[in-house]
């Protein structure tokens, strides 16, 4: 089992000190970060480390953080994802004010600085097909070749604005950059600064026709935002030579923003690629985006996470430059540790079976006081209707019972009905194929409140249960982890051969107890001796619905 480690200093956090420490590079100046999603899809539970780490740093040091949709790839991109992502951005507690931007705002900037790189030599059109780039691009002991790399000037420019002007087909030409044939690290061995593609842009529409590279976009637009400090993920550390060098070269005027890396949040039983997470939804094999076993910030938020249990446990895993794969159980740690303190206590029965006691005074009702929640007196109380018929869970009686059993049995130990009474089973009723149709009982009528009045001692368990004649139906819905297999994501691997068959469990015909026939999509609850509910988004007035955002037992040992 993976242990977690709380990190006692955030490296991040040293270089940014440092830099605006006296003499420091941005010495005197405000510290400004950026989020830059690409609005190809939603956000997930990965990104939420990047959200914390950008957000938050500005927030330590009095900055500011902008959010910049990176959609300079519109094969993919859609208004929803980014409507999307600004919902659940805010939802997890952070705000950009007004400092949201799109990469492609800044089409027409970032195409002069390459016009620019041109004149200076820096950059040149090449015509090489993506297999001969392939083949042209050497290795460590050969270095990469380009038969146009020495293409004049003026053709240069003459060529690339007849790309611009849409004279040629996709993939005839590419602009790439002068840098290194020979370097060791292979991004700066004349990279692709813009590619020519026919496609509609969900901003712009068809004005443009050549759209720049991520790698060349990306430190233009940090650097005109005023971005003191590029936060990402550790796979863009080789990359950071070129960012640096697309800064150095074009003639931004305005300081240049420094690259930090840090390793990316990688969780057990699950992808976080956004294109595996969209071929489970084009394919139907999740309900939608937000489907509750799905790893994105919607799929959560309807399961039930809370947005503190999210960014506790974004904090707890700390921030490192070493690759590591975290439990999933400890998220839902993150969660319980939040549920058991906001959640209300109230008791609902998945499987029901009536139980009739047999000794309660006919046409006899009555009500207790139940606590909201134990842990917080403040909470206060809900009144909870009692009769002669409840319904207990099926699971709950056993004809015959195993050794060590606590529930109830036909003359097995007095048990608690939570609140109300002590009760002591008789027998059962069955239909004609043997099905338990209703448990029998006797209850002490002096035990009211769950504590008999001589004192004895109550062998048997604490049982949950709902008045039959005033609970609610529902449908339950239990979640497991979507993929059977702590690595799904792994190379050797089909991921959605690891899917996991048993991943949902619907339950129709549950009940609740009354006070829930009120909850409104979201509110969350502890199920006594269940779990963890919230109301689901299809739940109405006349048809509820709860999702278990996660049971009660807690797998994950906390590293004493």
């Amino acid at each position: 089992m993976a242990e977690i480690f709380e990190e006692s200093s955030n490296f991040i956090h040293s270089f940014v000190s440092e830099d605006i420490a006296p003499g420091g590079q941005y010495e005197g100046m405000t510290v400004h970060t950026r989020f830059p999603p690409e609005p190809n899809g939603y956000l997930h539970i990965g990104h939420c480390k990047a959200l914390c780490i950008d957000f938050g740093t500005a927030e330590k040091y009095g900055g500011l953080c902008n959010l910049r949709m990176d959609d300079t790839n519109p094969a993919k991109e859609d208004t929803e994802y980014v409507e999307a992502i600004q919902e659940d951005i805010h939802w997890l507690g952070f705000d950009w004010g007004d400092r949201f931007y799109y990469g492609s705002d800044y089409f027409e900037q970032t195409y002069q600085y390459a016009e620019e790189l041109i004149r200076k030599g820096l950059a040149y059109v090449c015509e090489l097909t993506p297999e001969q780039f392939r083949e042209y691009r050497g290795d460590l002991t050969h270095p990469a070749v380009s038969p146009y790399r020495d293409r004049p000037v003026a053709e240069n420019l003459d060529l690339f604005r007849r790309m611009r002007a849409g004279e040629f087909p996709e993939g005839k030409y590419t602009l790439r950059a002068k840098i290194d044939l020979n370097s060791g690290n292979f991004n700066m061995r004349d990279p692709v600064l813009y590619r020519i593609r026919y496609i509609e842009h969900h901003r712009q529409g068809t004005k443009w026709c050549i759209f720049p590279m991520y790698d060349f976009a990306h430190p233009i637009q940090d650097a005109l935002e005023g971005v003191t400090h590029s936060l990402c993920s550790l796979e863009y550390e080789n990359h950071r030579p070129l960012y640096n060098w697309v800064v150095e070269h074009v003639s931004i005027p305005c300081h240049k923003p420094r690259q930090i890396e840090f390793a990316r949040l990688n969780i057990n039983y699950t992808v976080m690629s956004k294109r595996k997470l969209r071929q489970l939804v084009e394919e139907g094999r999740v309900s939608g985006w937000d489907d509750p076993r799905m790893p994105t910030l919607c799929g959560l938020r309807r399961r039930g996470y809370t947005p503190k249990s999210i960014r506790n446990f974004c904090e707890r895993i700390g921030v490192s430059k070493v690759y590591s794969v975290v439990e999933y159980a400890f998220l839902e740690h993150c969660l319980r540790e939040d549920l058991n303190e906001t959640a209300r206590r109230v008791m609902a029965v998945t499987r029901p079976v009536p139980l009739i006691i047999t000794n309660y005074p006919q046409g006899q009702t009555e009500t207790f006081e139940i606590e909201n929640n134990p842990g917080h007196p403040e909470d206060g109380t809900r009144t909870v209707s009692f009769s002669g018929k409840l319904y207990v869970e099926a699971d709950d009686f056993l004809e015959t019972p195993v050794p060590k059993y606590k529930r109830l049995y036909p003359g097995g130990p007095e048990c608690r009905l939570k609140g109300a009474y002590l009760i002591t089973c008789t027998g059962c009723e069955k239909d004609e194929t043997g099905n338990i149709t209703a448990i029998t009982c006797t209850y002490d009528p002096d035990s009211r409140g769950g504590d008999p009045a001589d004192g004895r001692k109550v062998k048997g368990a604490t049982l949950h249960w709902v008045d039959a004649g005033t609970a609610v139906e529902a449908e339950v819905r239990l979640y497991d982890n979507l993929f059977s297999d702590p690595d799904p994501d792994s190379a050797d691997k089909n991921f959605l051969d690891c899917l996991n068959p048993d991943s949902l469990t619907v339950i129709p015909g549950a009940r609740v107890e009354a006070s829930l026939a009120s909850a409104k999509p979201g509110d969350s609850f502890q199920f006594m001796r269940l779990g963890y509910f919230c109301a689901d988004k299809d739940s109405t007035g006349d048809h509820l619905v709860f999702n278990r955002s996660v049971s009660l037992k807690d797998s994950f040992k906390l590293r004493k």
